[in-house]
């Protein structure tokens, strides 16, 4: 029989990476709300949703720290944890981003608070990988997280006019992300993930889907070169996309496991890309696309949530991911 485990005393890291997914739905309906094609409420019903389970995720974890605050370097140590932790991180820039249209004040706040705990997460991350085994230190599509994920507080720096901040972290992110992109292209020309490992393959959407958004935010008079970026990193976006839809059945192969998680928030990055490049440029494609992306992001991502949360609750999401205990 299984001893019961109190609260919080092992909340799996990996939770943060679904509730990043959620974030994004919200971010993508935002961007729908934004070509006046849906009303706006309906991301600010979604975004009190997914505060209030961040909020709960986050008090459960703080909860298993001060239980034992060792747990935080074990539950970093495996794949899961370090991509749930790293996707943590990312979820105050995703809120910040959330809030600027119904509170900016809230979210200029927020925006330090995010860039603080990337570098933070960021920090810890080359702390195990250099002090654990040499085979952790492979590169994997979990380093954009880790390494590129302070790219989401551009999206909120740009829309709050900080554009020196935005254009700092841009460009350092886009240098980080063809670095990872190019070695990881190599690692799968020689050797394709193992089964339960390829749902990560679809982290590397999320990139070029971001780059996109923050691209198409800066003023194109100021900023011209920007233009050009938001057309280059839409179109690098589209053909990654396309190649996880033609790889979708190798991808799929080891069937539904918390890794799906890492579908979610490239997918509704996507959806928010296409979506503000149509409503910068009036593009008509990219509406259609990001269109339906949205629609297949609204169901994903909920179906995601459901069997995700499910595990969470009845403690498997622990036991599959291997979350260290208190």
């Amino acid at each position: 029989m299984r001893s019961k485990t109190g609260f919080g005393e092992q909340t799996p890291p990996a939770i943060f990476s679904l509730i990043l997914g959620l974030f994004g739905l919200v971010l993508a309906w935002r961007a729908a709300a934004n070509s006046s094609v849906v009303p706006a409420g309906i991301s600010e019903a979604l975004l009190g949703g997914v505060v209030g389970l961040f909020l709960i995720a986050t008090v459960a974890y703080a909860r298993k720290l001060t239980r034992r605050v060792g747990t935080l370097i074990e539950d970093m140590r495996i794949l899961p944890g370090r991509g749930g932790m790293a996707a943590f991180a990312v979820c105050f820039s995703a809120l910040a981003a959330g809030l600027v249209a119904v509170a900016p004040l809230w979210a200029d706040r927020l925006l330090s608070v995010a860039l603080g705990m990337h570098l933070f997460m960021a920090l810890l991350v080359i702390y195990v990988l250099v002090s654990g085994p040499k085979e952790q230190r492979q590169v994997t599509p979990l380093w954009h997280l880790s390494f590129v994920g302070f790219i989401v507080a551009a999206v909120s720096a740009v829309n709050l006019g900080k554009y020196a901040l935005a254009e700092a972290l841009f460009w350092s992110a886009v240098a980080i992300a063809v670095a990872i992109w190019l070695v990881s292209l190599v690692q799968l020309v020689k050797r394709v993930p193992p089964a339960p490992l390829r749902p990560m393959l679809a982290i590397h959407l999320a990139p070029a889907s971001l780059f996109t958004t923050v691209a198409v935010g800066f003023p194109p008079e100021a900023f011209p070169e920007m233009v050009l970026m938001a057309r280059v990193f839409s179109a690098v976006a589209i053909v990654i996309l396309v190649a996880l839809l033609v790889s979708w059945k190798s991808i799929t192969e080891a069937g539904f496991s918390p890794m799906w998680a890492s579908f979610t928030f490239p997918l509704t990055a996507f959806a928010a890309a296409m979506l503000n490049f149509a409503n910068a440029s009036g593009g008509a494609f990219e509406r259609v696309v990001g269109g339906v992306a949205l629609a297949a992001g609204s169901v994903v991502v909920p179906y995601v949530a459901v069997k995700v949360i499910r595990m969470w609750m009845t403690g498997q999401l622990a036991l599959k991911t291997n979350a260290a205990k208190a």
